[in-house]
Order: structure tokens, then C-alpha cells, then sequence
């Protein structure tokens, strides 16, 4: 009797230890499985499969609890160009849109890309991050979900978003990887305007020597080649030059073509920014930003050739040799002044308007920013 209830009390072990390795044999197939859809290691080797960010959406409500999607595959725009170059004009008349929403400069956007640069041009760096699994396809995936957080969670809600950093359209090409249904604009403006601007207005920009006009031009003449050739290799589909001078001349003409080209539909508010400045979910504009105080005024002709005179002779002689960009836009770099055009007459009653102070000064350049209910699926 005893030897048979040994037995019994020993079949059911075996059957509970049976069971146990079945159970645990299935649940780690199921965990390897999971590893091998998402990246990890199998067999001694990293497999090449990422995990799946395209299943991920923000979702955000605005104030009056509308709800609002984002995710990688939605149609990001990005707006960029050589600082003083209207990059802030042109967010500004964008956020005047109902539907459109920029904001002000993250400032670290740019900043990150810069970094991912460095990474890839490293060979020895490359190779450490290979080694510790920070494979491209993990910063990648990484860098696409810090973007568009950064991106989407920094302003209001709005059904298209926008980012503003002007150098972020050094990485343009990476970008229009990243985002495959973004778009594009590039504020292109006379280089000598652009460095008169930072020079006399003291915009500390890295690598630019604000003492001296030579180097200025020769880093514009750099910095605008590298953002335009990286454009005209995306296509004109999917990025777009747009002209500061013909912007502030005709800006119905222009704010019309960009309209198309981001197949948004038209918005007369976009030619009067400056009655939205502050407003809930119009256009905010940060105290801090060097161009706020020009662009709380209408779209007027004060900046256009303030540059003229002020230049040095010895740089004017060299400017076609120094800054070939400047022909290659389009530009005359021997004409003092340059013709940009006849402007409309909207621009030349605003031009009044701003002469006369007959526009009013926002009270409040920062407008609400309200965000409700956060959340990823």
C-alpha cells in the first residue's frame, strides 16, 4: 500500500514537473519571438529588425477637447535657412493659419541632428555604438521619437505642425528619411541683408565672427549651400525655396505657392499675423527671440536694403569671389543697391502703417498653451 502511494505521489510530480517545462518551454518561444520582431540577440547575433514606431500615435486634445493624432507618417513641415533670413516672418504668417501650428524655436532639435552628424562621420564612434547595440537603426528610431514628442507637445495642438530652427535644415536629407511624408521650406535672402542683420543686431550664431563682415559672408556663402544643395536633392516635391525678398514684395503671390506646395487650403489670416500675436491659437512669439520686435508689425519693406552702405569696400570689391552664392541665387553681387522688385500695395500701406506707428503692440506675446490628456498608443 505504501509503495503504490510512493508511486501515485510520484506520477503526480511528474506530471506537475511536466507541465511546468511545457509551460515554461512555450513561454520563452513567445519571448523569443517577441525579440526577434523587435531586435535583440538570437543565436549569438543581433538581429536587424526594429521595433515598430509606426503603430505609435500622440494623442492630444486642445483646448475645447478636440482630439489630434501625430505619428511619424504624418506630413511634418520644416522651416529653415541661414538665421536672418525671414525664418521667423515665415513661422509667424504659418501659425496665423487655423490649421497650422509652429511655435517658437525648440533650439535643441538642430542641436541633436548636429550631434547624430558627428556620430556618423566618426568611424572609431560608429564603431563603439555598433559594438554596444546603438546600432543607426536604434538612433534613428530613437532620434524620430524625440523629434516629433519635442515637435508635437512643445505649443497647441493644431491639425498640422511645423518646426522652426533655421540650422535644422542642415540635416535635411536625414530628415526627409526620418519623416517621409514631411515638407520642406527653405528662406533664402540676400547674404549681405542676412549677415548686416546679425552683425548689427548682435545675433551670436556659433562659428560666425560678428566683428568682422569678411568671414560672415564666407560662413553664409557655406552655411546657405550646404541647406540648398541638400534641397534641390530632395526634389522640388518635397522642398520648397522660398524667397525673403519676394515673401515681404508679394506675400499673397508667395504664402499662395506654399500653400500648394504643402496642399493646405488657402487662409487670408496668413497675410495678417500680426493681429493674432498672442491669441490663443494664433501666434506666439517668445520675449527672448531677436526677431520678435520686427515681426509683432505687418509684412512691410523696413529690412529689405538697410544693408546697403554699410559694408566695407574691400569686402564689396571680393563678394562675387567670397559668397558665389550669391549669383547662383539669383542675386547680383556687384549691384549697391540690388532691384528686388516693385512691392504690392498691401506691403506699401503697411510700409505707412509701420513709419506712422499706426499698428498695434501685442500686449501679450506668449499666448495659452493648453494641453490636455497626453498619451502615446
Amino acid at each position: 500500500m505504501r509503495l503504490s502511494m510512493r508511486r501515485i505521489v510520484l506520477l503526480i510530480c511528474c506530471a506537475i514537473a511536466t507541465m511546468m517545462v511545457f509551460h515554461m518551454g512555450h513561454h520563452m518561444w513567445e519571448c523569443q519571438q517577441i525579440i526577434n520582431e523587435n531586435g535583440g540577440w538570437f543565436h549569438g547575433r543581433r538581429t536587424h529588425s526594429m521595433m515598430k514606431p509606426e503603430t505609435e500615435e500622440f494623442v492630444m486634445f486642445n483646448s475645447n477637447h478636440i482630439e489630434y493624432r501625430y505619428s511619424k507618417n504624418m506630413p511634418l513641415i520644416f522651416i529653415g535657412g541661414v538665421p536672418r533670413s525671414g525664418t521667423t516672418l515665415m513661422r509667424a504668417m504659418m501659425d496665423a493659419h487655423p490649421d497650422i501650428r509652429c511655435g517658437e524655436e525648440t533650439r535643441i532639435i538642430p542641436r541633436v541632428l548636429a550631434m547624430r552628424q558627428v556620430w556618423s562621420k566618426s568611424e572609431r564612434e560608429k564603431m563603439r555604438l555598433n559594438e554596444a547595440g546603438v546600432t543607426d537603426q536604434v538612433l534613428d528610431s530613437a532620434l524620430q521619437a524625440f523629434i516629433l514628442e519635442v515637435i508635437a507637445k512643445h505649443g497647441e495642438p493644431a491639425k498640422y505642425l511645423c518646426n522652426k530652427d533655421p540650422f535644422t535644415l542642415k540635416s535635411l536629407i536625414y530628415l526627409s528619411r526620418l519623416f517621409s511624408k514631411s515638407k520642406f521650406i527653405l528662406m533664402i535672402r540676400d547674404g549681405r541683408a542676412s549677415v548686416h542683420s546679425m552683425i548689427t543686431r548682435k545675433v551670436t550664431i556659433a562659428g560666425f565672427d560678428l566683428s568682422s563682415y569678411r568671414d560672415c559672408i564666407i560662413k553664409w556663402n557655406k552655411a546657405i549651400e550646404i541647406m540648398y544643395s541638400q534641397c534641390m536633392e530632395v526634389g522640388a516635391s518635397r522642398c520648397l525655396s522660398v524667397y525673403y525678398e519676394q515673401l515681404v514684395l508679394h506675400p499673397k503671390k508667395t504664402m499662395e505657392k506654399i500653400m500648394t506646395f504643402l496642399d493646405i487650403p488657402w487662409s487670408d489670416a496668413v497675410l495678417h499675423h500680426e493681429d493674432l500675436i498672442g491669441k490663443a491659437g494664433g501666434v506666439s512669439l517668445s520675449k527672448i527671440e531677436r526677431s520678435t520686435d520686427q515681426v509683432i508689425k505687418p509684412v512691410n519693406l523696413e529690412a529689405l536694403a538697410k544693408w546697403v552702405g554699410h559694408i566695407p569696400d574691400g569686402v564689396v570689391e571680393d563678394m562675387a569671389r567670397i559668397a558665389p552664392m550669391l549669383a547662383k541665387l539669383g542675386y547680383d553681387p556687384n549691384a549697391n543697391p540690388p532691384n528686388y522688385g516693385n512691392p504690392d500695395a498691401l506691403v506699401i500701406n503697411n510700409t505707412k502703417r509701420v513709419l506712422e506707428g499706426d499698428f498695434k503692440i501685442p500686449a501679450n506675446l506668449k499666448g495659452p498653451s493648453v494641453v490636455k490628456n497626453a498619451s502615446m498608443t
